[in-house]
């Protein structure tokens, strides 16, 4: 099925001003028991060009490339699978730090499945090693363009330990095979950053690939418990992607229906709590999220 026992994984990872997290994910890799592997770390133009810093930690199998621009999430890791030359790619956070069978267990299920297209980890968190954040994720709400994270929160008991497919990959860690490529294409750049991974996912599935929750490979994210004061940015691509996700894999009745839920339900409340915790620059990042979508089209040439 593939050239060897081991084939060619490329982990490819991206970095925007955070170096030294990058090197302590880096370091992490020194662990890893699979043989055969390479790591690009793609730099989305970050202020400070970090090849001089990662290059002295001697980081095997690594190699840094610098982007002239930041092409997001979604267009980094295309730009970086594209310059890779595994059989397998895996995407995986810079913020987190791997175990040392996660490669060797992540691949496995290729081998046992022919049908399956992803494969992801169970991530915990970095700073509370025992609380679960994904463990597979429940369906999209083909009405409200939400879901949820199964296992978000748990105290790990063992009760995720069965892998079995699941709805969508975790853009934070997921392994694909070349052959997705190939036969479904790479992320649509047009997200940039968030809902892409389900974008994705749903593209994978409707070419009738499995998508695999593997439960004993572990990954651990930094990712705090609590979450700060909203981010104007990150409530802009929230906004403007979901709304660009329902419009790509949603029919006629069910973008219907989730056009009606979002003007009657989630922009009063949304612009009700904004407005009365004074945060109007996200307010206006909100609005800026769905007028994004009145002007342009839901197209994306990858």
């Amino acid at each position: 099925m593939y050239k060897g026992e081991t084939p060619l994984i490329s982990i490819i990872t991206l970095n925007y001003n955070q170096a030294d997290i990058t090197c302590a994910f880096l370091e992490s890799t020194r662990s890893l028991r699979y043989p055969n592997y390479e790591i690009l770390v793609c730099d989305m133009a970050s202020e400070v060009d970090p090849t001089a810093q990662i290059n002295a930690g001697n980081y095997p199998h690594t190699r840094v490339l610098r982007s002239k621009k930041n092409l997001g999430f979604a267009g980094g890791n295309n730009w970086g699978m594209r310059q890779s030359n595994g059989e397998f790619f895996f995407i995986v956070n810079n913020d987190t730090e791997a175990t040392p069978d996660l490669l060797n267990k992540l691949i496995r299920p290729f081998y046992d499945r022919n049908d399956v297209g992803v494969t992801c980890p169970k991530i915990k968190y970095y700073s509370n090693p025992n609380i679960i954040q994904y463990a597979g994720f429940n369906p999209m709400n083909v009405y409200t363009g939400r879901t949820t994270s199964i296992g978000l929160m748990e105290e790990d008991r063992g009760q995720h330990d069965q892998s079995r497919p699941t709805s969508a990959a975790h853009g934070c860690a997921m392994m694909v095979k070349k052959e997705i490529l190939e036969r479904v294409g790479m992320f649509a750049e047009k997200f940039f950053l968030y809902y892409e991974e389900w974008d994705w996912s749903a593209r994978i599935v409707r070419a009738n690939y499995k998508i695999w929750y593997t439960a004993d490979a572990e990954i651990f994210h930094k990712e705090s418990l609590t979450v700060g004061k909203t981010n104007p940015i990150k409530v802009y691509y929230h906004t403007r992607n979901r709304i660009l996700y329902m419009r790509r894999n949603s029919n006629p009745f069910q973008f219907t229906v989730f056009a009606m839920v979002f003007a009657v339900f989630v922009i009063p409340k949304t612009t009700a709590t904004f407005f009365v915790k004074k945060e109007f620059l996200q307010l206006r990042y909100f609005m800026k999220g769905i007028i994004w979508n009145l002007r342009s089209t839901s197209h994306s040439a990858i």
